[in-house]
């Protein structure tokens, strides 16, 4: 691997503990003793003391809590709790949700199947969340008009219209464009960081012609 070329792209830069490799935070969660000697997550990485960080996925996030590795890296009597992945993929549901609300507020989403799929359309669509729940052919509409795009948006499908209508302080949300920029980026590191922790969209819809080329 080559060096960083800069000092702010080395403090971007962690080892994973569970196999050694030095890699982009963006890849990591990012773990801390707890005042009981318990291991918690830490993904807005601001928490006070030293970090531990693993990769983001399940298997690794269990392998390490069934190994004692928390505890060898932080040279201290960690307990890492049994289902620590399990809790690491709820609050990971939970910033999306709230990432989703933040970006309605800021003027970043647009919901509704004729605003989305005008959004992606035109190429502003960094991603397209559809609720998990929703009818199959209003989606499989949607993604035909995604497909046509030069640089077809990322399809999300992990809640159901209730939580993105709470999320969103709106009724009946099944279609939704997340338009690219800045908070796109952001929202995009915590979906592929869950990516690790579960589908991003129902596997049943792989089955859908219009899906199943994604």
């Amino acid at each position: 691997m080559s060096a960083p070329a800069t000092l702010a792209e080395a403090e971007r830069e962690r080892r994973d503990i569970v196999s050694g490799e030095v890699m982009e935070e963006a890849r990591l969660i990012r773990f801390v003793a707890g005042p009981e000697g318990l291991v918690v997550p830490d993904l807005a990485r601001k928490l006070p003391g030293r970090g531990l960080w693993v990769v983001a996925d399940r298997a690794s996030v269990d392998q390490a809590a069934k190994k004692g590795l928390f505890a060898r890296a932080a040279k201290a009597k960690l307990a890492a709790p049994a289902d620590l992945s399990g809790q690491v993929e709820t609050l990971l549901k939970r910033r999306l949700l709230s990432g989703l609300g933040l970006a309605r507020r800021a003027g970043d989403l647009t919901s509704g199947f004729e605003k989305a799929a005008s959004a992606i359309s035109s190429g502003k669509a960094a991603w397209l969340v559809e609720a998990s729940d929703g009818a199959a052919d209003g989606r499989r509409k949607m993604w035909a008009v995604a497909r046509k795009q030069p640089r077809r948006p990322g399809l999300f499908g992990v809640f159901s219209a209730e939580e993105l209508g709470l999320a969103l302080g709106l009724e009946n949300v099944i279609h939704t464009a997340f338009l690219a920029g800045r908070a796109a980026g952001r929202w995009t590191e915590d979906a592929q960081r869950l990516s690790g922790f579960c589908p991003l969209f129902p596997e049943s819809w792989r089955e859908e012609p219009s899906v199943s080329g994604t």
